[in-house]
C-alpha cells in the first residue's frame, strides 16, 4: 500500500511549489497522459500523474470560489450564516459566514469582522448583513505567516467587515437539529461564565473543544518553549486515550452480556468516542489522521484481518489527501504524520524488553529528535529541554487533566456546581504545570534558534536521523551526525564592511524598516497597534528579527507617535534587547528613556553613515512634521526614510538640508499622500527608487494618483507594499538591488 499512497502524496505535494497553476488546455493534455504509462503499467508513474491532476483540479475549483474584482471595495448586501466559533478581542468579532444570498458569482464562504458589536454572535445565527469586502490579501514578509496561504486552505473566498447602517439583521437561527457547532458553542459559553477569572480557560477550551484562540502569548511562549505544544492540540495521544478507556471498559461490559462479540462492541465504541471527540475539536487535521488510522485498526479487529502500522498509516494519508489535497500546506499534517513514523520507525521489531519509565524517556528523546528538522523549518526553533519537559507534562495532561476536562464537559448539562468544582480543581493542576514548565522555559539554552533551512538541508537532516534512529547493528550510525550538520551551520547571508541591507517589512498600512550593516542592526518604526492581543511588532518584525539570527537592535527609531509608527513598539521592546530608543515624541516612551531626535545628531557603523536630518526643535509643528527623518549613506549607496512628514516639512529640509536630502533610495514620505512628496523636495531629493508603506485596498487610497505621476515625472522606479509584499534593498559594490517578496516568494494561491 505504500509504495502506491507514496506516489499519489508526490503528485500532490509538486503541485502545491508551483508559482502558477497550468491552463485549462494544459490540464486536458496532462489528463491524457497516465492513460499511455497505464498501457504500459507503469503504475506508479500513472499514480502520481493521478495526484498532480487531482490537485490541480482541487486548487483551481478552490481558486474560482473567490470573490471577483468588480465587487472588491463595494457596499454588498448579503444573507446567510454564522459558522465555527466566532472569534472575540476588545475591539471585535471575527466569524466564518456561510453566504446564502447572492448566490451566484460570490463565494461560498467569506471571513469577517464586526467591530464594536451591539449583538452577540454565535454560531448558526443567520443574518442579513451590509458588508465591504476584498479578496484573500495578507502582509508577505520573508519567511512569515501566509496569511493568503490560511485562507486558500479554510476555502474563504473574500475578507472585510460589516457596516453598521444599514443596520445588520439577526434573521433567526438555522433550525438544523442540535449541530456539533451548537454543541461547542454551548460549551465554550459555559467555560467563559465558569472560568471568567482564570488564566487557563484557554487551555481548558483547547483541550475540550479545539480552540485555542484563548490561549495568551505567554502562554505560547511556555508550551513553545518547552516543546509541548502539541499538547494542546487534541490529536492522537488524546483521541488514543479516550478510545481505549473506552474500549477496555466496553471490552468488559461485552463480557458480561454476551450477546455480541466483545471484541466488536469494544471497537465499535472505541471508533464512535473518537468520533464524538473529534467532532468536539472541529475535525482538526491532527484529528483527522487520529481518527482514520483508529477507524482502520479497529475495522482489522473486527474483520479480524492482520494490517502493519504502515499500511495503516498509508490508509490515513490516503484518505486525508482524497477529502483535501491542500492538508500538506500545513505544518500540522507534517508534524503529525511525522511523529508516529519516527516513533514506529524506531521502537518497531525491536528485541528485548525495556523498563517502562525508559521506554518511555526513549520516546520523548526520539520524538524530538525527529521532528526537529521540521520544527526548524516552520518555527525556526527547537526546544532542547523538550524530553524532559514532555516526561513530566505528557502523564500530567493525558491522564489527569484531559479526563477530568471531559469529565467536566458531561456534567455540564447535568449539574453546572458540580462542573465549576472540577474546573477548579483543573484550574488549579495547570496553575503547577504551568510554574513548572515556566522555570523549565527560562533555563540557559532551554531552546535552540536558527534561521530557516532549506528544503535540501532538511532532507539531509531527515537522513541523517534515519540513520542515528537505526537498529544498533548498522555500522558508522555516527554518520547520521554529519547529515545534521548543514541545517545546523546554515548562516544568513553575510553583510561586508561599508554595505547594508533596508528590509521595508509589509505592516499593512503603517510602516516599519530594518537596516542592518555588517554588526549593527536599526529598527525604524513598529507599525500600528490593532488589539491588546494583536500589533506588528509581535506579528511581524520580532518573528522577523529572530528568523534572521538578530538577537540585538542597536537602535529602535520612532519617528512619531501615531500608533501606525509606534503601535508595535512595546511589543518589539518585551520581546527583543534594543540598546537605545531614538524619537520624536518621548511621552509616549517615558519609562523607557528614550533619546529626543534632532536634526545634527549622526554616527556610523561599520563605515555606513547615519544621519539624523530633522527635525529641528521649534522649527516645525504638528506631529507627522515634527518625524524623525534619517539618512543612511556608503561609499555605494543612499537611502532616506521619511516617515509622515508633510509638504511644510519637506519645504524646511530642502531650505535647511539641501543637497545632503541627495538619495538613491527614498521611502514615500506619509504612505504616498498627496499632502506630501512635493515637486520641490523630490527634485531635490532625486530618488531612483521610491518604496511606499500602504495596505492593501487602504481607506485613505494611498499611493495617490497624484503622487505616484510625480514619481514617474521623476522618473522614479516606485512600488509599494500592498502590491509587492516587503521590500528590500541591498546597497553592494555591484549596485543597488530591489527585491520583492511576493515576487521571489509566492505560489498559485497568493494575489
Amino acid at each position: 500500500m505504500f509504495s502506491y499512497v507514496l506516489p499519489f502524496f508526490l503528485g500532490v505535494l509538486a503541485v502545491q511549489q508551483l508559482p502558477s497553476l497550468p491552463s485549462l488546455s494544459i490540464l486536458l493534455v496532462l489528463s491524457i497522459i497516465p492513460a499511455g504509462f497505464a498501457y504500459y503499467r507503469y503504475w506508479r508513474i500513472v499514480i502520481f500523474l493521478l495526484g498532480v491532476i487531482w490537485a490541480i483540479v482541487f486548487s483551481l475549483l478552490r481558486l474560482s470560489d473567490r470573490l471577483p474584482l468588480s465587487l472588491q471595495g463595494q457596499l454588498i448586501a448579503i444573507e446567510g450564516r454564522v459558522t465555527g466559533l466566532p472569534d472575540y478581542d476588545d475591539r471585535k468579532v471575527k466569524f466564518d459566514f456561510l453566504v446564502t444570498k447572492p448566490v451566484e458569482d460570490f463565494p461560498k464562504k467569506i471571513r469577517l469582522s464586526w467591530y464594536f458589536p451591539k449583538e452577540i454572535i454565535k454560531t448558526n445565527q443567520t443574518w442579513a448583513l451590509t458588508v465591504k469586502l476584498k479578496r484573500p490579501h495578507g502582509l508577505f514578509n520573508p519567511h512569515g505567516f501566509d496569511y493568503e496561504k490560511w485562507l486558500f486552505t479554510q476555502n474563504i473566498g473574500a475578507t472585510g467587515y460589516i457596516r453598521s447602517k444599514p443596520k445588520p439583521e439577526l434573521l433567526r437561527l438555522e433550525n438544523t437539529g442540535v449541530t456539533v457547532d451548537e454543541v461547542r458553542q454551548f460549551i465554550a459559553d459555559q467555560l467563559d461564565r465558569l472560568l471568567v477569572n482564570s488564566d487557563n480557560k484557554g487551555i481548558i477550551k483547547a483541550l475540550t473543544i479545539g480552540d485555542k484562540k484563548d490561549l495568551s502569548e505567554h502562554q505560547w511562549a511556555i508550551f513553545r518553549d518547552t516543546g509541548t505544544v502539541h499538547l494542546l492540540a487534541i490529536s492522537g495521544l488524546h483521541i488514543g486515550l479516550v478510545s481505549g478507556f473506552m474500549y477496555v471498559l466496553m471490552w468488559r461490559v461485552g463480557g458480561w452480556v454476551r450477546l455480541v462479540s466483545p471484541q466488536s462492541s469494544a471497537a465499535v465504541s472505541a471508533m464512535l468516542i473518537a468520533l464524538l471527540y473529534a467532532a468536539l475539536a472541529g475535525f482538526s487535521l491532527p484529528t483527522q489522521r487520529s481518527l482514520i488510522m483508529l477507524v482502520v485498526a479497529m475495522v482489522t479487529l473486527i474483520y479480524q484481518r492482520k494490517v502493519t502500522v504502515l499500511t495503516t498509516l498509508s490508509l490515513a494519508v490516503l484518505a486525508v489527501l482524497m477529502v483535501d489535497p491542500l492538508v500538506v500546506l500545513s505544518a500540522s499534517f507534517w508534524l503529525s504524520f511525522a511523529a508516529v513514523i519516527i516513533i514506529v520507525y524506531s521502537l518497531a521489531g525491536r528485541l528485548g524488553k525495556i523498563n517502562v519509565w525508559v521506554s518511555t524517556t526513549k520516546v520523548h528523546c526520539i520524538t524530538a529528535l525527529g521532528l526537529s528538522p521540521l520544527l526548524l523549518f516552520y518555527f525556526q526553533q527547537v526546544s532542547i529541554i523538550s524530553p524532559v519537559a514532555n516526561f513530566i507534562a505528557v502523564p500530567v495532561v493525558s491522564f489527569v487533566i484531559v479526563p477530568l476536562c471531559l469529565l467536566a464537559v458531561m456534567l455540564m448539562p447535568v449539574s453546572l456546581v458540580v462542573t465549576a468544582k472540577l474546573l477548579f480543581l483543573i484550574d488549579e493542576l495547570l496553575q503547577w504545570l504551568e510554574f513548572i514548565l515556566s522555570k523549565m522555559a527560562v533555563l540557559p539554552y532551554a531552546t535552540m534558534s536558527l534561521p530557516s533551512p532549506s528544503v535540501f538541508s532538511v532532507l539531509t537532516a531527515v537522513l541523517g536521523i534515519l540513520i542515528l534512529l537505526a537498529p544498533r547493528g548498522l555500522p558508522v550510525r555516527w554518520l547520521g551526525f554529519v547529515f545534521l550538520l548543514p541545517m545546523i551551520f546554515m548562516g544568513t547571508e553575510k553583510i561586508s564592511q561599508k554595505e547594508f541591507r533596508l528590509t521595508l517589512l509589509d505592516v499593512g498600512q503603517g510602516l516599519s524598516a530594518v537596516i542592518e550593516t555588517a554588526e549593527h542592526v536599526l529598527v525604524f518604526d513598529t507599525g500600528a497597534k490593532y488589539s491588546s492581543q494583536y500589533d506588528m511588532g509581535s506579528a511581524v518584525i520580532t518573528p522577523y528579527l529572530k528568523r534572521n539570527q538578530i538577537n540585538v537592535v542597536d537602535l529602535l527609531v520612532v519617528s512619531h507617535a501615531d500608533n501606525d509608527h509606534i503601535g508595535g513598539t512595546a511589543s518589539v521592546l518585551e520581546q527583543n534587547h534594543v540598546k537605545k530608543i531614538l524619537t520624536s515624541d518621548l511621552n509616549p516612551l517615558v519609562f523607557d528613556l528614550p533619546v529626543l531626535c534632532e536634526s545634527g545628531q549622526h554616527w556610523q557603523w561599520d563605515h555606513v553613515q547615519f544621519d539624523i536630518l530633522s527635525p529641528e526643535v521649534g522649527a516645525l509643528s504638528g506631529e507627522n512634521n515634527n518625524s524623525c527623518v534619517l539618512k543612511v549613506t556608503s561609499l555605494y549607496g543612499s537611502v532616506l526614510l521619511t516617515g509622515d512628514i508633510e509638504k511644510s516639512a519637506e519645504t524646511w529640509l530642502v531650505e535647511n538640508q539641501g543637497v545632503l536630502l541627495d538619495s538613491d533610495v527614498m521611502i514615500a514620505p506619509h504612505h504616498g499622500s498627496k499632502s506630501s512628496s512635493s515637486t520641490i523636495f523630490l527634485q531635490q531629493v532625486s530618488p531612483d527608487i521610491v518604496l511606499i508603506p500602504s495596505g492593501y485596498q487602504n481607506k485613505f487610497k494611498f499611493p495617490h494618483t497624484e503622487v505616484t505621476q510625480r514619481y514617474d515625472e521623476m522618473k522614479a522606479l516606485w512600488r509599494t507594499t500592498a502590491d509587492e509584499g516587503a521590500l528590500i534593498v541591498n546597497i553592494r559594490p555591484q549596485g543597488i538591488l530591489l527585491n520583492s517578496s511576493r515576487e521571489s516568494q509566492s505560489k498559485y494561491w497568493n494575489n
